[in-house]
């Protein structure tokens, strides 16, 4: 079993240290805020359940015991996929409505959408905890890492506010120095919110990706954050920061990270062991952080239940068939039985790449192969069916600093050359391709290529809403997919879906927000 330090007792630690902060305990078996704050393995299990906030959903195993009364009861992680890849060329739902995700595929979601409340109050969960943490700095002060400690859950609320930026473009401002109780937040609208995840990023100090143990954030994860705000800055109406983001980036590939040989070793159940490249994981693991979420709803979502392919050969017991990929996604590779990309991994047996009925239909979409549970060695890691997977979710890896920076050269970002840039989204297609057959040249070196690269190389990673929205082209009629706006051959669709609404239970409560176009 490999080696994680997120464990599920920092999680009742926590609890206990929410529950009455003011009082000493009650009980033998109750443990107070100085004692906890009082040591480095203390302070440790409360930032671990900083981290686990986004990848687990309860206090025990599989999410019993939440920590919230939600709709979907699921983790942060799949409600967050959800939103990010099911209304996208990338994702064909298979359980509409039994997962409740029409809306979410079709792209009519409102404010009272499951998924989308879902999302909305398990970042503010996470804030609330990181929060919590930075109003006790003072307890864990005199030990050898408090600037640290402090730093990660600095990063940690950074990382929550920016995806509330980036989902929503709105949201309630809380930090630690407000009082715990009843008031009215402030609405920071996005520039505002872009303000202070820059703010934020650029005060804290996180070590290096040396000193830094597996599964917490370094420096370098800091910078890609960064680099990441400021790529889709002017979404956020913040303005051109490509340079910024280059800059970002080149202190990413200075930092000693190198490409993982083996692409698909990256989404395994030993990627753990990708450290090269793999610059923020979230740990997922069947006997500590046991999630039917997060990884294991990659793993076992791609696997079909109804047809001929074999749970077995991605390490599983069995397979859910939640969901496929819209035709779009593969013609990204022409045809995908010759082609020499080793990226394009589907499962095309029984199916049709295109479709021509309900998007809810396994016969139609390919599977992807991308995701697996399976060892190096080639064993299954663990009882799926039991306990979930044990593949570790890749939040930040370095092949997206080299798109990213590529991406920004092209939009006029300075820093790098566009001969660079090139250099390095070939060395990502070497790779790909096992040599350098699958180079492309100047000439078709371009926004629209880059486009279509990202989800060459990041699908169903997360990043395909956000991508699209930055390429002008989630919403309107610019690009069309299938069942793009609920119809078969996709249609334009309102530009207000550009992002998310504030729930509607959380505008009866907070007057301050409102949903301009919803």
């Amino acid at each position: 079993m490999k080696k994680i330090y997120i464990i599920l007792a920092a999680a009742a630690v926590m609890t206990a240290c929410l529950k009455d902060l003011d009082q000493n305990p009650a009980t033998p078996t109750e443990t107070s805020p100085s004692q906890v704050y009082s040591t480095p393995e203390g302070v440790k299990m409360v930032l671990a359940k900083l981290y686990a906030s986004y990848c687990i959903a309860g206090q025990e195993k599989g999410g019993g015991n939440s920590d919230l009364s939600s709709n979907m009861g699921q983790d942060f992680l799949r409600c967050y996929w959800n939103l990010q890849e099911c209304p996208t060329d990338e994702v064909a739902c298979t359980w509409l409505s039994g997962d409740k995700v029409a809306d979410i595929t079709y792209m009519t979601w409102d404010a009272s959408d499951p998924w989308v409340a879902d999302v909305y109050y398990r970042l503010y969960y996470t804030i609330a905890l990181c929060n919590e943490f930075l109003r006790h700095k003072e307890d864990y002060a005199s030990l050898p890492e408090s600037a640290t400690y402090e730093s990660e859950a600095r990063f940690l609320r950074a990382l929550a506010y920016w995806a509330v930026l980036d989902l929503f473009g709105q949201g309630p401002y809380v930090d630690e120095t407000m009082a715990v109780g009843v008031f009215t937040p402030e609405a920071y609208d996005s520039k505002k919110l872009f303000s202070f995840i820059e703010s934020e990023l650029k005060d804290i100090t996180l070590p290096s990706r040396t000193a830094v143990e597996y599964g917490r954030a370094s420096e370098a994860a800091g910078w890609f954050l960064l680099a990441r705000l400021y790529l889709n800055a002017e979404v956020y109406g913040a303005g051109d920061h490509n340079t910024d983001c280059i800059t970002m980036c080149r202190k990413i590939r200075g930092a000693g990270y190198s490409l993982e040989s083996d692409y698909h070793k990256l989404f395994n159940a030993d990627n753990h062991l990708r450290t090269n490249e793999i610059i923020l994981p979230f740990v997922v693991d069947a006997e500590n952080t046991v999630s039917w979420g997060a990884t294991t709803y990659m793993v076992c979502g791609q696997v079909g239940n109804d047809n001929a392919q074999n749970p077995a050969v991605y390490g599983l017991d069995k397979g859910w068939g939640m969901f496929r990929v819209r035709g779009e996604l593969p013609a990204l590779w022409g045809d995908v039985k010759t082609t020499g990309d080793s990226r394009c991994s589907f499962y095309t047996d029984g199916t049709t790449q295109w479709f021509t009925g309900n998007i809810d239909d396994q016969a139609q979409g390919y599977f992807s192969e991308k995701w697996s549970n399976l060892k190096d060695d080639g064993s299954i890691a663990s009882a799926s069916a039991e306990s979930g997977v044990c593949t570790d979710w890749p939040m930040f890896r370095l092949a997206d600093a080299y798109l990213m920076e590529a991406e920004a050269v092209l939009r006029g970002g300075t820093g790098t050359s566009r001969a660079e840039a090139l250099s390095l989204v070939n060395d990502l297609r070497k790779r790909a391709y096992g040599d350098a057959t699958g180079n492309v040249a100047d000439s078709e070196f371009d926004l629209g290529f880059i486009r279509d690269e990202r989800a060459r190389e990041l699908y169903h990673e997360a990043v395909r809403r956000t991508d699209l929205r930055r390429f002008g082209v989630f919403t309107g009629k610019g690009y069309i997919w299938q069942w793009k706006g609920g119809v078969l051959d996709g249609q334009a669709v309102d530009d207000k879906y550009a992002v998310y609404p504030i729930p509607a239970a959380e505008l009866t409560v907070n007057t301050n927000l409102k949903n301009e176009k919803y």
